[in-house]
């Protein structure tokens, strides 16, 4: 007797169970934030690369160019903050075509340049100071936090009118959210790099050079959300 009551007293506990905990309905889609916007600025990472023989007079020289672009981008307005080394490197390097052993010495600067119209002259002064490589040009721009604040609020738009289109029909309403997922990969949007090109006058005459075409850049933020539906 006692064993029937306790098994009856387990199936109801169940049915109870399962009726207190029935899953919530949900729908789940996602949504995409893009903006676009012309930069206006850049970070530069440039590099002086020096070979020789002499291990020591190979670092010497390197230094000597360096110090000398260090001074130049003193010279043409760049905050202390706004520039510094990041990578200092001296190595041997086997010739195999020659069969020697030189050694190869360099250092990389990273330019936070503010003003994009100050991009020419500066990559001439460089050039002209002693650097020989040019590793990347990435434009942004300097109200990035307030564009991807507004690329995040675009996504979750984005993904609530998704999934007002998909309950419409069945005679339901999008609730509240009860997930939010962010997907972004990078925030910092990467743009093509520069190409070269040189402008012409219609007589002919050469006008102010120009290497860059920035163009726009995109700010992309995209979301999972799961709404509770009503």
């Amino acid at each position: 007797m006692k064993t029937a009551i306790l098994f009856l007293s387990v199936i109801l506990s169940t049915l109870t169970f399962s009726q207190e905990f029935r899953p919530t309905p949900t729908i789940n889609v996602s949504g995409e934030g893009k903006i676009k916007v012309a930069p206006d600025m850049a970070t530069i990472t440039i590099s002086l690369e020096t070979k020789g023989n002499n291990a020591i007079d190979v670092k010497k020289e390197n230094d000597l160019k360096t110090d000398a672009v260090i001074k130049f981008i003193k010279k043409s307005n760049i905050l202390k903050e706004d520039f510094k080394t990041e990578r200092v490197f001296l190595s041997p390097n086997y010739d195999y075509e020659k069969k020697k052993q030189n050694y190869i010495a360099s250092q990389t600067i990273v330019i936070n340049l503010k003003d994009l119209s100050a991009y020419e002259s500066l990559m001439q002064g460089l050039i002209s100071n002693g650097i020989n490589k040019i590793d990347n040009v990435e434009f942004k721009s300097s109200n990035m936090l307030q564009l991807q604040s507004d690329a995040r609020k675009l996504a979750i738009k984005d993904a609530k009118k998704k999934a007002e289109d998909f309950v419409f029909e069945l005679g339901q309403k999008v609730g509240k959210a009860s997930m939010i997922t962010d997907n972004s990969q990078n925030y910092y949007p990467q743009t093509r790099m520069y190409e070269m090109k040189s402008a012409m006058s219609m007589d002919g005459a050469e006008m102010a050079t120009e290497t860059i075409a920035p163009g726009e850049i995109e700010i992309v933020v995209n979301v999972s959300v799961s709404f509770i539906l009503e």
